[in-house]
């Protein structure tokens, strides 16, 4: 899932597909054109340390959409040198999961994992509320939790809500508040939804089920932010800029009590 395509780029898979071929946002080779330094030179090495988390402190990430892994292991090592004091064992503090609605994107995931004992890959369609809040609630279990420190989504939104409209995409929304101390959203812009259709259209394919009822349009950072905001008891921290795609890199956190007030 969050493999995507920049509104511009063209993408040949394995089989020599278009990339409307993928409707899902699951995308052959994506890290050949949007590599993990697009995003990881925007994110600080510090985050986990700006956001309040100790470096003795057991950290549960989520990477939402990971796709074939690239990210989730280049973004694992990113964090892991400023968090992770020295000393016997400290390397086992920070965990992250991805997860992706291919299977066999995910396996390639585990395949080529170097860090088999903190990162983890499973496929999992969060759309499916019972199925992934069981696989969800099992690993933050592992660490004594209900919530991940750490939620990462990036350009993962627009797939959620061609596929599943308007709903699909808050309630999406929604269940990533739930599940999350912080997170890290990257939403594509409304001028990639018509490029994606137009993919779609050129294959002969048929249009996505819910792209010309969809109600919730235009600016999508915006349309997010305040969902979040105003329904999921979350609150924007901080931009980190756009991505070379032109995309808004955000942090959102729980409100506190006091915030609530």
């Amino acid at each position: 899932m969050e493999s995507h395509v920049s509104c511009q780029a063209k993408y040949v898979s394995s089989e020599n597909e278009d990339p409307g071929a993928a409707p899902y946002g699951n995308f052959i080779n994506y890290y050949t054109f949007n590599p993990p330094e697009n995003r990881l030179s925007l994110i600080p090495p510090s985050l986990l340390q700006d956001l309040g988390y100790d470096a003795n402190d057991t950290v549960a990430i989520l990477d939402v959409g990971c796709n074939s892994g690239e990210l989730s292991v280049a973004l694992y090592k990113h964090l892991q040198q400023e968090s992770t004091p020295a000393g016997p064992g400290a390397e086992g503090r920070l965990h992250l999961l991805g997860f992706d609605i291919d299977e066999t994107l995910i396996q390639r995931a585990q395949s080529s994992n170097p860090f088999p004992g903190n990162v983890s890959f499973i496929p999992l369609d969060i759309t499916q509320d019972e199925a992934s809040h069981a696989q969800l609630d099992a690993y933050l279990r592992t660490f004594g939790r209900c919530m991940f420190h750490l939620s990462v989504c990036l350009a993962v939104t627009m797939w959620v809500h061609l596929n599943h409209g308007d709903a699909g995409l808050l309630g999406f929304l929604s269940r990533l508040a739930a599940v999350s101390e912080h997170l890290l959203l990257e939403a594509q812009p409304w001028k990639c939804y018509r490029s994606a259709a137009r993919r779609l259209r050129k294959l002969g394919r048929t249009d996505f089920d819910h792209f010309k009822t969809l109600e919730i349009c235009g600016d999508m950072a915006t349309n997010v932010r305040e969902h979040l905001e105003r329904n999921c008891g979350m609150e924007l921290m901080q931009s980190f800029g756009s991505t070379s795609w032109d995309r808004k890199l955000l942090l959102f956190r729980k409100r506190t009590e006091i915030n609530k007030s």
